[in-house]
């Protein structure tokens, strides 16, 4: 009877039992997952906005990281990688920097065999070869111009077709419950099938 007392004044010594179980839930790393979801969470209405026009999806940050992830499970990230570090190039002011920057971008994406090089014509290729050793803040607009139009016209329309894009409209909270009714449902008939089967050999 002692220890039984022990036990519950341990359980009880500040708050209940479900306030502790809360706690734990919600606390420690339930803490830190809802506040990793609260700094990605997109409404659907901002979602819906990134449908009008491929401008306005890459001009929200919360859009241009989806559709990085998007052009992620394509394996043509380097077009959107190399539209990002077209526009950090024309931020910068000195001439020293144009110049380092520039060559970067070139190695990255632009000479052949380069490691994530993007597709270009090769007049297009050819002028900023010819270009870079004296390259201005417009040496890749061209370019910068070419890669743009293809991912409008071309992973931007699949994009909003993506579950990753759909998820995002629809809200995050309905899928998961989809999810479990649609596994509980899918095992059970699972199930049933093989119980007939064996029945048969029976």
């Amino acid at each position: 009877m002692e220890t039984s007392f022990v036990l519950f004044s341990q359980l009880n010594m500040c708050e209940t039992k479900e306030k502790a179980f809360f706690k734990l839930i919600h606390g420690g790393l339930g803490k830190e997952a809802a506040s990793k979801e609260a700094k990605t969470r997109v409404s659907p209405e901002e979602a819906v906005k990134w449908g009008e026009s491929f401008d306005k999806l890459l001009s929200h940050r919360d859009g241009l990281d989806a559709f990085t992830r998007f052009l992620k499970t394509e394996f043509s990230e380097e077009n959107i990688e190399f539209w990002i570090a077209c526009e950090d190039f024309k931020k910068n002011k000195e001439p020293q920097q144009i110049i380092l920057k520039a060559k970067a971008i070139y190695e990255k994406f632009i000479q052949s065999d380069a490691p994530q090089e993007v597709n270009l014509d090769f007049h297009t290729k050819e002028v900023i070869t010819k270009s870079i050793t004296q390259p201005t803040l417009h040496s890749f607009d061209a370019a910068q111009s070419r890669v743009y139009q293809l991912m409008e016209q071309d992973s931007y329309t699949r994009f909003l077709k993506s579950d990753i894009y759909l998820e995002l409209i629809e809200g995050r909270p309905r899928r998961p419950t989809n999810l479990r009714r649609r596994s509980r449902s899918f095992t059970y008939n699972e199930f049933q099938d093989v119980k007939s089967d064996v029945a048969i050999w029976l």
